[in-house]
């Protein structure tokens, strides 16, 4: 018994000394250790925890686990003070990690990173988070260091942890942060383990980070990439992910942290812009203003304010327009861009405000520079010739000229992406009678598009066909356009047709009842069959009766083959 008392005092003689030799930087490297409270939607706590800064300008790590599923979530600091965190930086499942920001009242006390990685055999301590001067810190030894990813360290700790520790910091006997202290494989386990701070320090949003599981489980508001690019690309990604309100924050916050990017200005008119109220109008011309004073190239501002005002004009009527957000704008703003720089760009721009004005040969004309600059395509030279095509008195072999220069961009054999271009071709040569040329586009066509093409193709191409007397080739379109929608009267009725024309009268008979038995007033249909039948005795009376019918239902041919073929 005696021997015990010996041992007991000897141990608090211990206790005492080390509390009396606690290193001198434990008083104001506790401050940064945090208490963590999470909560849920409503708003009733859903996870207590450690944490501790890192930086001092609000910036801490802590366990992920605490976070999932948290609506909300604050600290309490060693001061008492309760902190909302703010912002979500970047978290990790696997290492259950999550870096944040909490708002502060002042500079705050934060733990330096170590200079160096922990190394085996080397003394470490545990900081846990206290209110008082007075702190017990746990003891011991780095027992095995692994490397993970990002160049960080994971330690193997040759000392037992309490639940109470988890995401406490572990520091070198300077003070210095080396790690995060995680979860126990169990209560009596002898080992525990810390994540390497550097790993934790590193987490970050980035651009693709919107459709990110881990940070989409925490519902506490997320900060922007700290890099400037990815922020511009996280904005547009998030665009369409977010409520309105949600993504406005964000804009306000990009704005905030990288204030001479016009981009968040930008992003915030076109927000406003589809807003109602007076104050949205105000918000829209004030975040144009703000674009055009922060941009390095003030035709780039113009530009954007060009394609902005254009967007919001196509598709409305001129009494459905707010403020001058209309076309003439439009215009003005992509001719200041052009007196500055002769972009390609803003040359299509130009071109596209015209098109929409309905001046085609000014759009014609501004298609036509796109194409003379570094930005020349096929798309471009069809701009130029679909402009071409609709200003009145323009000659159809400068539209084909131009859409013959569109197809220069691809080599034969032709695929998917020259298509578009071939088909206009085709479909300009055969509005100009140029019969043959339109088949041989059609076939180039229906070659690119590996025969995926619809009925309505077959349709257009059998009517050229038909015009070069290409009989053969346009009976197997019409017949292909029939099989592929059988249910189609139209298609029948222009089987029927042409049928007739080659004098092939029991085929026409056929495909003119069908077409008949689906559309009831299918005029055309009627007045066809009649008459196939008039000119037969065996038939005349019932041809008769069909073209009657094609004649009430306003077909005026009908009525002049009535008069012909009456007895």
């Amino acid at each position: 018994m005696k021997k015990t008392l010996i041992l007991i005092a000897s141990f608090f003689t211990f206790n005492g000394l080390f509390a009396q030799e606690m290193p001198k930087w434990v008083k104001k490297a506790r401050k940064a250790v945090f208490s963590v409270i999470t909560y849920n939607e409503d708003n009733k706590i859903l996870n207590t925890g450690n944490g501790f800064y890192i930086d001092d300008k609000g910036v801490g790590i802590s366990d992920y686990s605490l976070f999932k599923g948290a609506h909300k979530a604050s600290v309490i600091t060693a001061d008492g003070k309760e902190l909302p965190v703010t912002l979500i930086l970047g978290a990790d499942d696997m290492y259950d990690v999550v870096r944040f920001k909490t708002a502060i009242e002042k500079k705050q006390e934060f733990l330096i990173p170590a200079s160096t990685k922990g190394e085996k055999g080397q003394a470490v301590y545990i900081l846990p988070y206290s209110t008082q001067n007075s702190v017990n810190l746990s003891k011991g030894s780095i027992m095995k260091v692994d490397s993970i990813s990002n160049n960080s360290s994971y330690y193997t700790l040759d000392m037992k942890t309490a639940m109470k520790e988890v995401s406490c910091p572990l520091v070198n006997t300077n003070g210095e942060v080396i790690g995060i202290i995680q979860h126990n494989a169990g209560e009596e386990a002898t080992e525990s383990y810390a994540l390497g701070v550097d790993f934790a320090k590193g987490l970050q949003i980035n651009a693709l980070s919107g459709s990110d599981a881990t940070l989409k489980s925490i519902k506490i508001k997320k900060g922007l990439p700290e890099d400037e690019s990815q922020a511009q690309v996280f904005l547009y990604m998030m665009a369409s992910q977010l409520e309105p309100k949600e993504y406005l924050e964000i804009l306000n916050d990009f704005i905030t942290m990288f204030p001479n990017n016009m981009e968040g200005y930008l992003r915030k008119a076109t927000y406003y812009m589809t807003e109602e109220g007076e104050n949205s109008v105000k918000e829209v011309e004030n975040n144009l203003k703000e674009m055009a004073e922060v941009a390095e190239k003030k035709e780039e501002a113009h530009y954007n304010t060009a394609k902005l005002i254009y967007s919001y004009c196509i598709g409305k009527k001129k009494e459905e327009l707010k403020a001058d957000w209309n076309l003439d704008r439009a215009l003005k703003e992509i001719n200041s861009a052009l007196s500055i720089a002769q972009e390609g760009i803003y040359y299509q721009l130009q071109g596209d405000i015209y098109f929409a004005m309905q001046k085609y040969a000014e759009a014609s004309a501004s298609y036509e520079k796109l194409c003379k600059s570094a930005m020349t395509s096929a798309e471009a030279y069809y701009l130029a010739a679909k402009a071409k095509e609709l200003t009145e008195g323009s000659d159809i072999k400068e539209v084909i000229a131009l859409l013959d220069s569109a197809m220069t961009f691809y080599k034969e054999p032709y695929g998917k992406e020259s298509a578009p271009y071939l088909y206009e071709r085709g479909r300009i040569k055969d509005n100009a009678k140029m019969y043959r040329e339109a088949v041989i586009d059609y076939n180039n066509f229906y070659d690119a598009m590996m025969g995926q093409v619809s009925a309505e193709f077959y349709l257009i191409r059998q009517a050229a066909e038909m015009q070069c007397r290409m009989y053969q080739q346009a009976i197997n379109d019409i017949n292909k356009a029939v099989e592929m929608e059988p249910n189609n009267a139209e298609y029948l009725s222009e089987k029927g047709g042409i049928h007739i024309r080659l004098n092939q009268i029991e085929e026409a008979v056929s495909a003119l009842k069908k077409a008949i038995s689906i559309d009831k007033n299918n005029a055309g249909a009627y007045r066809m069959l009649g008459y196939c039948q008039i000119k037969d005795k065996n038939t005349y009376k019932e041809g008769l009766d069909n073209l009657k019918k094609a004649e009430e239902l306003g077909d005026k041919v009908a009525t002049d083959l009535i008069k012909k073929y009456s007895k």
